[in-house]
């Protein structure tokens, strides 16, 4: 496994039995090759304080239940459990987006039960936010470089599939005061610095130099974010990674600073 930013994860599996909330029906994608998941379907639990063994051991024990809802993967602070094979076998379709629900074929021509990974971010009660947040970031960067998925475009939340019903993750990363952009910006971050490659844009520098006075954003790479300070022209800043933020002029591109959680417009620098 890759490591974050200094450790490795662990993804073990922890498969539910066939027959029950696992089907064993192998992930049907459009395009060439169908066990390649086409996006990643971002969860939280819902249920503040559970962790990820223990939402495994529900799914295992409450299967009767209608309807069979699952994800594949469940993180906490501790671990990384597969219980529908995503990484650690050839991939199977869970069901955690309902099939009447329109989103999910409208931004990417199929829908989420056939063609994604669903991935449950446990949060709140004694789980420690910042170790559980650290595992959700990487593991959604690993299965973008594992799937050949772009971070910036190929990541949704249930909340977007199924407005107005659902709120996660957007519900559980509040609990630490995270969004759903910043979200992204932190898999796009990990996600470069594991080895995956953005479609379309020069390689990432090590440094960018201001071409004017600019405005170092805190915590999102949108202008509405708060300005954590202000540098000068011909500043030098240490860049860490490569996010889609606020157009601005048509571009959308900005950097992650070093260290994380710092934003400036690519526009502004050079």
């Amino acid at each position: 496994m890759k490591q974050y930013p200094d450790r490795e994860f662990d993804i073990l599996p922890a498969y539910l039995p066939l027959g029950t909330r696992r089907r064993g029906f192998a992930l049907t994608a459009p395009g060439p090759d169908p066990l390649r998941a086409r996006f990643l379907v971002a969860h939280d639990t819902g249920n503040p304080g559970s962790t990820a063994a223990g939402n495994v051991r529900y799914y295992r024990d409450t299967y009767l239940i209608k309807p069979p809802a699952s994800a594949h993967l469940f993180v906490d602070d501790h671990q990384i459990l597969e219980c529908v094979p995503a990484l650690t076998a050839p991939p199977e379709k869970a069901w955690h987006v309902l099939y009447d629900r329109r989103e999910d074929n409208i931004l990417y021509g199929c829908n989420s039960n056939d063609a994604a990974i669903g991935v449950e971010y446990c949060y709140g009660g004694a789980i420690n936010a910042d170790e559980a947040y650290r595992r959700y970031v990487w593991l959604l960067a690993y299965l973008c470089v594992h799937f050949q998925l772009d971070p910036r475009r190929d990541i949704t939340g249930h909340c977007f599939l199924d407005p107005g019903r659902k709120f996660d993750p957007v519900a559980g990363l509040s609990h630490s005061r995270r969004t759903f952009p910043q979200l992204l910006a932190d898999v796009t971050a990990i996600f470069q610095s594991i080895g995956g490659t953005l479609p379309g844009l020069p390689p990432l520098p090590s440094s960018v130099a201001a071409q004017g006075l600019v405005n170092i954003r805190q915590g999102e790479p949108f202008r509405r974010a708060p300005v954590a300070r202000q540098v000068p022209a011909g500043a030098v800043l240490a860049v860490q990674g490569r996010v889609v933020g606020e157009a601005v002029s048509g571009n959308d591109d900005w950097y992650e600073l070093s260290p994380g959680g710092l934003f400036c417009w690519s526009g502004a620098v050079r």
